[in-house]
């Protein structure tokens, strides 16, 4: 029959693992080398029972001598995985009753079991360190649970006398190995292992009697494990006090960075001030203080780089001369001047002398003021509008002859400005017109 424990084992291994894996993550330092591969040796006492209680098929269990080795790596301070071997025998005999004062009067008298090998793959769990502030601690308790094979070869003693059971071959049945132990470092390289293994047998054929139920045999020993490698052991690290640490230095990191961050403030500050003095500007004319010549500017003088006002050549503007020529034709174009009733639209009858006008203007580069005048019929807004049309008709066909737009200025006066009556005809006749100024 199976024994439940081992239906559980992947479970319970797995929780192990995953329960250690945030601890793997991290490595203790980025900078300290530890030594991570072991291999212990040791010997101690197999007995075929378990203190844990349960049936025992004998009433009176040998202790014998035992041996074994392990070989182990260390990936975190706080776990492990340990390959074990063991041999060594184990007896027991119905010699002396139970403590009960039952006596045994089972058909087997007595066993001598020969354990071959005895195999596991044990996953081990560093419990805690004695001092949790102290970086590199000499104790260490450990568990550990694993699973494996043992082989071995009862030999039994009947009323008939003694015979190999299962007729001599070996035995080869899966074991479910429960432990506790101590580890006192006595050098880096060095450690003393004294150790309490429970190996549950997943079969009841380890005492050659069959009594339908699971044997078990313990194994409690000491011995040396040697440290692989340089550097100090993984497993007598304590990432508490390292973390203890690292957190007192990082405290005074940051104080000493506080300490030479206000040193900072303090010289910018004073930088700051040197600089202010230096680019202090009174007048405001964008010469500093200590290279201004001339302090106290006005506001809004152009200064050269030494802070003194810029003097700068007076603008020659060339005088216009307009002849009694260029008044002529002037005169002439407005003369001629004539637009249909009531709109700006120049009769073609002007144009002849308007082109003399526009030649004028393009050969002396002269400026002309055009002034729209109209009389008094029709109402004021409408006689205002007329004007302004009739002079920018007059500047729109000036340009088109090659006039510079720039140089002529338009203008509408409306019925305001008559030079005669609007009360007879030849009045208003005079009154409609547009003035030419040149300049």
């Amino acid at each position: 029959m199976k024994l439940q424990l081992f239906k559980t084992l992947p479970v319970a291994l797995a929780g192990l693992l995953l329960g250690t894996a945030a601890s793997a993550q991290t490595p203790a330092t980025s900078t300290t080398t530890f030594r991570t591969w072991s291999i212990g040796v040791n010997a101690g006492v197999l007995t075929p029972l378990s203190p844990l209680g349960g049936k025992n098929d004998f009433s009176n269990n040998r202790s014998n001598f035992g041996y074994g080795l392990y070989i182990k790596k260390q990936f975190t301070p706080y776990f492990s995985l340990r390959l074990d071997g063991v041999r060594g025998k184990l007896k027991g005999d119905n010699t002396e009753p139970y403590e009960s004062g039952l006596v045994n009067n089972s058909p087997v008298r007595a066993f001598d079991t020969e354990l071959s090998y005895s195999g596991s793959l044990n996953a081990v769990v560093n419990m805690f360190n004695i001092d949790m502030f102290k970086k590199e601690n000499t104790l260490q308790l450990f568990a550990s649970v694993g699973a494996g094979f043992a082989g071995y070869k009862p030999t039994i003693t009947t009323a008939s006398g003694t015979s190999e059971f299962g007729g001599g071959d070996n035995i080869n049945e899966l074991i479910i190995p429960v432990g506790l132990g101590a580890k006192f470092k006595l050098s880096d390289a060095v450690n003393l292992d004294l150790g309490w293994t429970i190996n549950f047998v997943d079969g009841d054929n380890l005492d050659g009697y069959y009594k339908n139920g699971n044997d078990k045999y313990n194994y409690a020993y000491a011995g040396l494990e040697f440290a692989l490698g340089s550097g100090k052991q993984l497993a007598f690290h304590n990432p508490v006090a390292l973390t203890y640490d690292e957190a007192v230095k990082a405290k005074q990191t940051a104080e000493g960075l506080k300490s030479e961050l206000n040193a900072q403030k303090a010289d910018n500050a004073k930088l700051r001030s040197e600089l202010n003095d230096i680019l202090k500007d009174t007048d405001g004319d964008g010469v500093a203080d200590k290279l201004d010549k001339c302090p106290d500017t006005p506001a809004g003088t152009v200064v050269d780089g030494s802070g003194c006002p810029l003097k700068t050549p007076e603008k020659v503007v060339e005088k216009v001369i307009v002849t009694e020529e260029d008044r002529k034709v002037v005169n002439e174009a407005i003369k001629n001047l004539e637009f249909d009733l009531g709109k700006a639209t120049i009769r073609s009858k002007s144009f002849a002398s308007l082109n003399r006008v526009a030649a004028l203007l393009i050969q002396k580069n002269f400026s002309l003021k055009l002034a729209g005048h109209t009389d008094n019929t029709g109402s004021k807004e409408l006689n205002l509008r007329l004007s302004k049309e009739r002079a920018e008709s007059v500047k729109a066909y000036l340009v088109s002859q090659g006039a510079n737009a720039s140089r002529i200025e338009a203008t509408g006066y409306g019925m305001g400005q008559p030079i005669a009556t609007n009360k007879t005809a030849a009045g208003r006749q005079q009154n409609r017109r547009v003035e030419f100024t040149l300049y």
